[in-house]
């Protein structure tokens, strides 16, 4: 599905880099022999996957916020990137009840900031900008959202993530059309993967209980969501900017839904079933039903037959392959394995298998 041809010694400015899915991005970019500039905050976990990742890594690392328009302006014209991915974000639900207002600057502000600059920089050609499955309004339907549907948010991450994708829409209209640059956005969620340590997040929550022999409490256990590897969305994201990077894109064409297949849409109790599966041990798992006063959608799925149809994407893992793959990178950390060597042939693996 992607061509090493097109990618390779492309200059591409990536933001987010050293979160979880910034750093596979950063592997992935690496392995396509792409010139790559990251700029990001210090990873927000102990451990953290970009540490892993980091070292006799050939990307540029600038570690700064994207709120800081000076530094963030600087870097973009010193470095001149052909194609921007915007993955810089707070991605937490929960922490977005706890710090509302920083959320919308990083989400909205962020934003902004990147696509101001970006409106006046000469050698940029395409921009994507990542967002996430939580931005349209949530009707708990039993079937997905399309692209065309309202956007909305209950809650400050998902409201901050709705209006960036309306500034997103603004901007590409207002500044980058008449240009001919391509700005179009991403949509997926819940993806997953080794090496995440992130705060309130299913999977390295199970993890940690398991390393300290602790109680798992599963909190919602019936709550259903679009499980997907990382690499899942990460391999969408450049098959996007790939096939739409010569071409002239139409309103249809600004925003893409990204998921897995209708069967991998199941419940954290499946997902944490499925799991354990992987393990040899005798955790003992204690679910929690609206255990919290903050508000979570029960059942959310997007409807990724426009990315199959016009883009020829379809998933590669399924849920119990990539489940497996965690468990398999998991092992490997606790091993004290080289965690570079096992993302990258994770990667290879994942590829080959187009």
């Amino acid at each position: 599905m992607i061509a090493k041809s097109f990618w390779k010694n492309k200059r591409v400015f990536l933001t987010g880099h050293t979160g979880f899915k910034g750093s596979w991005m950063l592997m992935l970019l690496e392995e396509l022999e792409v010139e790559v500039c990251g700029y990001a905050l210090e990873p927000a976990t102990e451990p953290a996957l970009f540490h892993e990742i980091e070292k006799n890594s050939k990307f540029k690392s600038v570690i700064s916020d994207i709120r800081n328009k000076d530094k963030l302006e600087k870097e973009i014209r010193d470095f001149k990137p052909e194609i921007v991915i915007h993955m810089a974000a707070q991605p937490l639900v929960r922490q977005s009840y706890l710090e509302p207002l920083e959320t919308m600057e990083i989400n909205v502000m962020g934003t902004a900031n990147l696509l101001d600059i970006l409106r006046n920089v000469d050698s940029v050609k395409f921009i994507l900008n990542v967002t996430t499955d939580k931005v349209y309004k949530n009707n708990e339907w039993i079937w997905g959202y399309r692209e065309s549907e309202q956007l909305g948010g209950k809650d400050p991450y998902s409201a901050s993530k709705a209006c960036a994708e309306i500034v997103t829409y603004s901007y590409y209209n207002s500044f980058f059309k008449e240009k001919n640059v391509k700005i179009v956005t991403a949509r997926a969620g819940n993806v997953i993967g080794g090496g995440d340590w992130s705060k309130d997040r299913l999977i390295p929550d199970y993890l940690k209980s398991l390393e300290n022999n602790e109680d798992f409490v599963l909190r919602n256990p019936n709550s259903i969501r679009p499980w997907q590897h990382v690499l899942e969305p990460l391999v969408a994201y450049l098959l996007i900017i790939e096939k739409l990077f010569s071409k002239n894109i139409s309103e249809h064409e600004l925003s893409w839904n990204v998921g897995p297949k209708l069967e991998d849409c199941v419940s954290t109790n499946d997902v944490i079933n499925q799991l354990s599966k992987n393990f040899e041990n005798n955790l003992k798992i204690k679910s929690e039903t609206n255990g919290t006063a903050y508000h979570e959608a029960n059942f959310l799925m997007l409807d990724t037959s426009k990315i199959q149809r016009e883009l020829s994407w379809s998933p590669r893992w399924t849920l119990s392959q990539s489940l497996k793959k965690i468990a398999e990178w998991h092992k490997e950390y606790v091993n004290k394995s080289n965690m570079k060597n096992v993302t990258i042939n994770q990667i290879r693996e994942f590829l080959n298998e187009q």
